[in-house]
């Protein structure tokens, strides 16, 4: 089964991906001009994007766990889907700037409200990743150099989660499980052989 997958999954050129990620978004803005996403519908379109700039993330963290583990071989789809949550997460920014805020108190809001820090910290993190997602980057810095500049995305991961818990308001166990799943993820990329008392362990 895992290998009709594969094969399937071969035959699908990473660029349908960029093809079909705009869909939801056009969707949101045109529910929203319609009046079918309730009063507010700037902050329903943000919180939307959001949630799939998360979706997306979780996707990119998983690639790895699902290959190693369940053997789904999804590592041609993984620039895609990085480039792919850059640009959910840049119209998440961009709905907050001009539809939410619209510009005003920016600042300020950045300062003082440690939810929006944090989301920015998260998206600042991701800027180079998204600009260095391309083999003339991959060429210029060297794949060792690469590969490192691109574990960013593990802190962003981190503060993206943060965010989300930041943001909701008391207890709610939709942003608790978002974190658990980043976290979970990010733990299958510590190698048992890297731990110093499962090392020990090993060797008495």
């Amino acid at each position: 089964m895992v290998d009709g997958l594969n094969t399937t999954l071969r035959r699908l050129p990473p660029w349908t991906l960029y093809a079909l990620a705009p869909i939801p978004v056009v969707v949101l803005f045109y529910l929203g001009l319609t009046g079918g996403l309730g009063i507010d519908p700037a902050k329903r379109i943000e919180h939307e994007l959001g949630l799939w700039s998360l979706w997306l993330l979780i996707a990119g963290l998983a690639v790895t766990p699902l290959r190693r583990w369940v053997g789904i071989n999804l590592l041609r789809f993984r620039r895609a889907i990085g480039v792919i949550t850059f640009f959910y997460l840049t119209a998440h920014l961009l709905t907050w700037l001009v539809l939410d805020v619209q510009f005003q108190n920016v600042w300020a809001d950045i300062i003082k409200r440690w939810y929006i820090t944090v989301g920015m910290a998260a998206f600042i993190l991701m800027v180079p990743l998204a600009l260095t997602s391309n083999d003339l980057s991959l060429r210029r810095l060297g794949a060792a150099t690469w590969r490192k500049l691109h574990k960013l995305i593990y802190p962003a991961a981190i503060l993206g989660a943060v965010h989300f818990l930041l943001l909701v308001k008391g207890f709610q166990w939709e942003p608790i499980l978002y974190t658990a799943v980043i976290v979970g993820l990010l733990c299958t990329r510590i190698r048992a052989d890297r731990l110093p008392g499962l090392r020990l362990f090993r060797q008495a």
